[in-house]
């Protein structure tokens, strides 16, 4: 189901539903110019927002592009994801009287004087944009205005986004956008979408009993269209707007536009997304590959359950006969029962890894349930970055407490340095790469480089909540016990055995990642396209259930290879086991790599740094949390195991 709810779920129904309203978020009243009041609104303003495109990763706000402009200049406020995601909403001068069509009118009229340098870089940022096809936002109430056009097999697919016009060049290639008028066909020129003809859907109150009328659609159809007398524009037929690729005759553009009003009582102000959401790309998902994905996945977790199980059943019958003289004589896991748990080298960074993955895996466990039930819907913009960061900082707690606890079983004693490490190494390292993005997307002027009082906020939650929190969980970490073991360990390590290829570390290592990315790869997909491609993603009930399943089999890929490991009485298995769910972030970066070459158009060395840059963050934050998912499913089966064996 794709149906956005007005009203809470039933828990039956929480992973089926795509997303929903929070309750926050009323409906609006919309009512005619002569019925307006406090409850019901008679005026509609359109908000625009940031322009992107897929061929660049610099978005830019809507003001740089030398649009119209709205004199009032108020901006609704922005949420902290909103800030970080780079949105930039500005309230435009299209405004609407509910229910008044209005035909041709003008906005307002930009001159381009041939002389002047000023207009001279406005124009050519203005030809940039139409040659990198960056894309217009537009907001109605709170809903993206779509563009819907037929595509093949008779669909129609609804962008919410519409372009700034489309360039032919001098070989007489068209961009995309040129197909939808035929006249397009003037050799090193650029057309300027300079009129749009705006459709707002409403849906009746007096049918469902309530005063006034709510929005339940709003689609656009973008033209050019070469008006010379602002006072009184043309807005049918006639030429396009024209503008030459060399810069040789002054250029006036006249930006107009038109709006009809349609009621339609069928679609539900509930599931006024539907239309959009359904109509994605890519959103008819290849469901029998993404469920057979998922069977094979569940087919081999539990195949590799029953094998543990019986084999371990059997060795374990096996080590505790009473005849012990020839279960001494075997090789296996228990023979190396008195270095198992021999504290690992570089137990501190080890502690401080398993820490952060703690913080990480909560973070995300939280985000994703609560998505999952509605909270942070794509109409609730901005929501689900702010939770996620909001919560990262909150959960410093349980990253201290795990990496103080683990550094003191490891036997480690330099307290002061494990806290500070896990307070401030991977967020450091996180923030100076986000920093360096930063100043790249300031160099370019554009529209996603955070403030630098955001900066400063972003700062104070991170040295004034996140590490306090974190010296918290460290101070009740080391005042707590160290973790006891089963058996004891011996003071003389056991040397190990020649191993073969499949028993050593790096082989190893690299299987071990193989099966956790291949249950998640048909996700990863969309997730990219959401980010990179601008398109909406709201599977989050479907998220959930890869995430579970990511778990499950992170976890027992982990278990058989440290178990075949064990067994070969190679008892280095602590940063083994870390790294053997960990490598799954290796074809992470493997896969995003393919796909920038394969599935993107991003040109230009800045947008290039950028894409690889946000890539190393991804990569490092689930390299920690599948990492912890590895080594905590590990230390409980070790445990585990050396816990109902009799040891001499």
């Amino acid at each position: 189901s794709t149906h956005i709810f007005e009203d809470p779920c039933p828990l039956w129904y929480l992973c089926s539903c795509s997303a929903f309203y929070l309750p926050g978020l009323a409906p609006v009243s919309f009512c005619e110019e002569d019925q307006g009041g406090e409850d019901c609104q008679t005026v509609i303003q359109l908000f625009v927002n940031r322009l992107d495109s897929v061929e660049s990763v610099l978005p830019y706000e809507y003001d740089v592009f030398d649009f119209c402009k709205d004199a009032k200049e108020k901006r609704p406020s922005e949420n902290l994801g909103q800030v970080l995601f780079g949105e930039r909403i500005e309230s435009s001068p299209y405004k609407f009287n509910f229910k008044q069509n209005v035909k041709c009118k003008a906005v307002c009229k930009k001159d381009y004087k041939k002389g002047d340098q000023d207009d001279v870089t406005k124009l050519d940022f203005l030809k940039m944009g139409m040659q990198l096809n960056y894309q217009h936002h537009w907001i109605i109430d709170n809903m993206p205005v779509t563009w819907c056009y037929d595509v093949e097999d008779g669909q129609k697919y609804c962008n919410p986004g519409f372009p700034i016009g489309c360039l032919v060049t001098a070989d007489g290639r068209a961009k995309d956008a040129c197909v939808i008028n035929s006249e397009f066909n003037k050799k090193n020129t650029f057309y300027v979408f300079n009129h749009v003809d705006i459709k707002i859907t409403f849906h009746s109150g007096a049918s469902e009993g309530w005063r006034g009328a709510r929005l339940v659609a709003a689609t656009l159809e973008p033209k050019s269209i070469k008006n010379t007398d602002e006072n009184n524009p043309t807005c049918e037929g006639g030429s396009p707007m024209e503008v030459p690729g060399e810069f040789d005759n002054d250029v006036s553009i006249i930006y107009t536009y038109s709006v009809t009003f349609e009621q339609n009582d069928d679609i539900k102000w509930a599931s006024r997304w539907d239309y959009i959401l359904v109509s994605m790309p890519h959103t008819n998902i290849q469901w029998f590959s993404i469920m057979n994905s998922l069977v094979i996945v569940l087919f081999l977790s539990g195949m590799v359950a029953m094998i543990m199980l019986r084999t371990l059943h059997k060795d374990i019958a096996r080590y505790n006969q009473v005849d012990q003289e020839d279960a001494q004589e075997e090789s296996g896991w228990k023979q190396v029962h008195g270095d198992v748990f021999r504290p690992p080298r570089k137990g501190m960074l080890l502690s401080v890894f398993l820490g952060q993955g703690t913080q990480i895996f909560i973070m995300t466990f939280i985000t994703l349930f609560l998505a999952c039930l509605g909270f942070l819907s794509p109409a609730n913009r901005g929501a689900l970055m702010t939770c996620a960061v909001v919560l990262w900082v909150l959960l410093g707690t349980p990253a201290g407490y795990v990496s103080a606890r683990l550094y003191k079983t490891f036997g480690g004693e330099k307290w002061k340095t494990n806290v500070l490490l896990t307070a401030l190494l991977c967020p450091g390292i996180v923030f100076a790469d986000f920093f360096l993005m930063n100043l790249i997307l300031w160099v370019e002027g554009s529209s996603a480089a955070i403030p630098f009082g955001t900066l400063v906020a972003i700062l104070a939650l991170w040295f004034g909540i996140s590490v306090p929190l974190t010296f918290v969980g460290a101070y009740f970490g080391f005042k707590k016990a160290a973790i006891e073991q089963p058996v004891r360990t011996n003071q003389i390590p056991r040397q190990i055995p020649e191993q073969s290829f499949f028993t050593k570390p790096i082989p190893g290592i690299v299987m071990g990642g193989i099966l956790p990315f291949g249950c998640i790869f048909i996700q990863l997909f969309f997730i990219l396209n959401s980010i990179w491609s601008h398109q909406m993603y709201y599977m989050f009930g479907f998220l959930f259930l890869v995430f579970i399943i990511l778990l499950i089999t992170c976890s027992e890929a982990t278990i058989l290879l440290c178990y075949f490991h064990l067994c070969a009485e190679d008892y280095h298995w602590w940063w083994r086991s870390f790294l053997t769910s960990g490598f799954t972030a290796v074809y992470l970066f493997i896969y995003a790599v393919h796909y920038f070459f394969s599935k993107l158009q991003i040109i230009g060395a800045a947008s290039t740094i950028l894409y690889f840059g946000y890539t190393m963050i991804m990569v490092l934050i689930f390299f920690l949390f599948t990492g912890t998912i590895g080594f905590f499913a590990c230390f409980w089966f070790v445990n585990k195991i050396y816990s109902v064996v009799k040891v001499d």
